[in-house]
């Protein structure tokens, strides 16, 4: 008897979620609210950090001062402005952004098999581990250099900061399960009154001293370097800071959408950002005594006691950049095969990106406490920064151009035009930030190793458990051609076996077999396949087969699901019937194989790595919940693998 396929579909298709309901201008006020915060209160620390430099090699004369100012303008320019938001943006996985959906976008356009094919995805996996790194020291950074505003105006209040810190940042944790748009339109309000109070501190100075403006051009920020170049070199550590939260706005694209950013940053955010700097140029020129927080003193001694209060909600809202960057590359990560599978919930009924990961969340939760309690000041902080952002930067960068090159089909005389002044500036960064290894930069570090460790071996036990699995689940076709000799009975009733290779035999539907001796009337083994898209739309969402088969009827479904979109399986198989697929998914009884894994003396994995694969999937979200398969008709059955 021959097999009924399903028709022939269109070629897979990604489509990215549109704005339902939410204009463009909404969205801007959300991404506001979520995507800018870091980049936006990078002024409360970032010119301060240049001038404390080695005990200040920095110094506030006017060559220096101008020097300094350039080199922050030139790179928010050069960086932010130049490469991810007018180049980097374009990378769009189909409206989700951030370091692993660009490394699977490159891979999808590059040669099958070749070097670049395998590259692409290290390169992504590298650059999500110094993510991570980011994502803990972001919060406390940021919150801290508000906070330590209270000393400026009131120096007995130095003693309240640290637990003052501790108690908000936990506060931002606790409240991040009400979702993204949630907090956008709450923070988004907030980001505006805090970007134009940047500007009027900004434009208060430059008049002042409007000959500051002279540092808009690019010649002092060539001559700085010149006439000091050991000097702008370290100096360039700290000017770093002044670009942080680059790569969180473009990780935070799938939640708002590249339009909306875009919009907000040349409207608000870059020009508030520049008449800020202007301004603590111009202050300390007029004082140099102002570089002992040059942010602050901007302001008359009466309003900087609400301007704190206004900088530590904006530093709450920066740390909100970053971590929910971290819960979109998390869930990439999970289904490109390079982390368990993780509990997600969906804080939005519009916009797919906006998710909340609560593994990730309350794990980053006590990375950031852990490290403020234990640098406890922004200067100390400050010393750890910069190292994992700039290795970002830097990877990102190469991943960019390969897509360039590949889908874009960029020139060699063109990449080379882009990539050669970026690469320099980047390495630049990155070498100045190497100095601080010894002096806290090893915690980002240790991070992104532990994370690179993690995702490699979960990655590579996955196949090998993969691979031993299929031996033992052995071939359907004989499996099912075998069941008319087995006193097997047909009961009445749906049974869907949720299974990854269609080309095996469920080891559920073997121990039901062999041990109850029943098969059901109608049999659907269902696998689940993510996409390196975000989103599976339409009919190519489920496809099917109907298997020839002695005993009942048994049907291999596979359904296609974007690594942004939620994968309900039941929701899946009722679109399916919709289609034509003769299921009643809410009457169905639902089968999962349990894997136990043993640890053995196979090869393929150090003993060290065995263990640490064993305990991620033990720690993996639960099965039953992550598919939202029924409780009161779903059955375990278990078989053991040895690793």
């Amino acid at each position: 008897m021959a097999p009924h396929r399903h028709p022939t579909r269109a070629p897979l298709a990604a489509t990215a979620p549109s704005p339902h309901g939410a204009g463009l201008m909404g969205l801007a006020l959300g991404a506001l609210g979520v995507v800018f915060g870091d980049i936006g209160t990078s002024p409360l620390y970032a010119v301060q950090t240049v001038f404390a430099i080695d005990g200040g090699i920095v110094k506030p004369t006017p060559a220096d001062v101008y020097g300094v100012i350039s080199l922050v303008f030139w790179s928010i320019t050069a960086v932010v402005s130049g490469k991810y938001v007018l180049l980097v943006l374009r990378a769009d996985n189909d409206g989700e952004g951030g370091v692993m959906a660009l490394a699977a976008l490159a891979r999808r356009t590059v040669r099958p098999g070749g070097r670049r094919f395998a590259l692409v995805m290290v390169l992504g996996v590298v650059g999500a581990s110094l993510f991570y790194g980011d994502s803990v020291i972001t919060p406390a950074i940021s919150v801290m250099s508000a906070i330590e505003g209270l000393s400026v105006s009131a120096p007995e209040l130095a003693r309240v900061e640290v637990p003052l810190g501790a108690t908000i940042i936990a506060a931002l944790f606790v409240v991040q399960r009400y979702g993204t748009s949630i907090v956008g339109r709450f923070f988004g309000p907030v980001m505006v009154v805090w970007f134009g109070v940047l500007a009027l501190l900004g434009v208060a100075q430059i008049a002042g001293d409007p000959a500051i403006l002279q540092s808009l051009l690019p010649h002092h920020a060539v001559l700085f370097v010149l006439d000091h170049p050991f000097i702008a070199f370290v100096a360039m550590g700290a000017v770093v800071l002044a670009i942080t939260g680059a790569e969180a706005l473009y990780a935070d694209m799938g939640h708002f959408g590249r339009a909306p950013i875009r919009r907000a940053w040349f409207g608000l955010v870059f020009p508030a950002l520049t008449l800020n700097y202007l301004g603590q140029g111009a202050l300390i020129l007029r004082r140099p005594s102002s570089i002992s927080n040059p942010f602050y003193l901007l302001a008359p001694a009466w309003a900087q006691l609400p301007l704190v209060v206004l900088a530590t909600a904006a530093t709450i809202i920066a740390s909100q950049a970053v971590i929910s960057g971290a819960y979109s590359v998390s869930r990439q990560a999970e289904r490109l095969g390079y982390l368990p599978k993780l509990t997600i919930r969906h804080t939005s009924q519009h916009e797919g990106g906006q998710i909340y990961a609560p593994a990730i969340n309350w794990t980053l939760c006590a990375g950031v406490l852990l490290l403020l309690l234990t640098f406890q000041t922004s200067t100390k902080l400050a010393t750890a920064y910069g190292l994992a952002v700039t290795g970002t930067f830097l990877l990102t960068t190469t991943l960019v151009l390969i897509h360039a090159e590949s889908a874009w089909g960029w020139s060699r005389a063109k990449l080379l035009a882009v990539g050669v002044p970026l690469a320099a500036l980047e390495v630049t960064y990155f070498s100045a930030n190497l100095t601080k290894v010894a002096h806290g930069g090893w915690l980002p570090l240790l991070i992104a190793v532990a994370v690179v460790t993690i995702m490699l071996t979960w990655q590579r036990g996955r196949v090998l458990v993969t691979e031993r699995r299929t031996t033992m689940e052995g071939p359907l076709d004989q499996f099912v051609w075998n069941l008319e000799g087995q006193h097997v009975s047909v009961v009445p009733g749906t049974a869907v076996f949720l299974h990854p290779d269609p080309a095996t035999a469920p080891l559920a539907l073997r121990e039901n077999v062999a041990y109850n001796h029943v098969i059901h009337e109608h049999v659907f083994i269902v696998r689940t396949v993510s996409e390196n898209v975000p989103h599976v739309l339409g009919p190519e969402r489920h496809t099917w087969e109907v298997l020839p088969s002695p005993l009942g009827t048994i049907t291999s479904v596979t359904l296609r699901f974007g690594f942004q979109d939620e994968q309900n399986v039941p929701r899946a198989l009722a679109a399916a019937k919709d289609d034509g697929l003769g299921i009643e998914p809410a009457e169905a009884n639902y089968f999962l194989s349990r894997i136990t894994l043993q640890r053995g003396p196979e090869p393929g994995l150090a003993t060290w790595r065995k263990r640490l694969f064993i305990g991620l999937a033990h720690n993996a979200a639960n099965p039953s919940q992550y598919f939202s398969l029924p409780q009161d008709r779903t059955v375990v059955m278990g078989a053991q693998v040895t690793l």
